[in-house]
């Protein structure tokens, strides 16, 4: 239809070999128009060669530091980011939020990892959510207790509910599950609760999200906390496991994203000044979806499902 509507206007043309150009110009206007378009869309630099075809021409150092919650996921991008272009050298170094944002204000790193929500003192420099991290609590699928307040979970793991019976549950004693390791759940999990180590009671247990999980698919009166994508993961696959609300909310992706869920946060990247060349490329790598199986392997909950 549209090469006909052409064909009508190039009739105004004498000449057999003017209406072959004018097509030929049209035609190719609406190529350059489209790709040009598409190009522009794809958040990634274009050169073309002498032959017109696509040529990318990304490549340079690119120094990365901040957060260690964030540093294996970063690490496991960044490998990925090299694969494809193998010019681009990554060093990413951890040592904490604090340090992400301080090097980037010194020029130390181009890109910090902050894993919390930047202060007021912090909000002249740019960030770029690229994934959320979220803490569920979670108990025996067996057990008849559907929800606790946030009091209850407070005293069951410092000792004052001892009894499944004084949480609406059973009578049977409560086997409070800890981690040993104080990684990015525990940190999340203690900051909310505003909790420290010489409050709680329980049994310590040195393994990750899948070795506390089966602590608690084999006891039916254990009580815990894991990644929120984690702990969907097994109660998907039909696992003994039962997630238990916070503030009467769930921690389903959608909730941690909005931040609706109280235990959860952001994942951000953070820069000092609008981000431009190498820098650019990667944070929209980051944000892209390409990533989102490396952001769930790492058990955090990517920013766009």
């Amino acid at each position: 239809m549209l090469y006909l509507f052409l064909s009508k206007i190039s009739a105004l043309f004498d000449s057999f070999s003017l209406q072959r150009v004018f097509l030929s110009s049209i035609a190719c206007l609406i190529v350059c128009m489209f790709f040009g378009s598409f190009f522009m869309c794809s958040g990634v630099s274009h050169a073309l060669d002498v032959n017109g075809n696509d040529k990318l021409k990304i490549e340079g150092n690119l120094m990365i530091t901040g957060s260690s919650t964030m540093c294996p996921l970063i690490k496991a991008i960044g490998n990925k980011f090299h694969s494809l272009y193998p010019k681009v050298s990554l060093d990413v170094q951890c040592g904490g939020s604090a340090r992400g944002i301080k090097d980037v204000r010194e020029g130390k790193s181009k890109i910090g990892m902050v894993s919390r929500a930047l202060t007021d003192k912090e909000k002249d420099l740019f960030g770029f959510t690229i994934a959320r991290d979220g803490v569920s609590i979670i108990i025996n699928k067996n057990n008849p207790v559907v929800t606790l307040s946030n009091k209850q979970i407070f005293d069951i793991y410092t000792g004052k509910i001892t009894n499944w019976k004084q949480a609406g549950g059973i009578d049977a004693n409560i086997s409070v599950v800890l981690k040993t390791r104080r990684g990015a759940s525990t940190e999340l999990f203690y900051d909310y609760f505003k909790f420290s180590n010489d409050m709680l009671t329980g049994k310590f247990i040195d393994g990750d999200n899948s070795v506390i999980i089966n602590a608690v698919t084999t006891n039916p009166n254990a009580i815990s906390y894991v990644s929120s994508g984690e702990a969907q993961r097994k109660v998907q696959a039909g696992d003994a496991v039962k997630i238990i609300p916070v503030d009467h909310i769930m921690p389903t992706n959608r909730n941690i994203i909005t931040m609706n869920y109280p235990i959860s946060r952001a994942l951000s990247l953070v820069t000092k000044t609008l981000p431009s060349g190498l820098e650019k490329e990667f944070i929209n790598y980051c944000l892209s979806s390409a990533v989102n199986d490396i952001i769930v392997q790492y058990d955090f909950v990517p920013y766009e499902e």
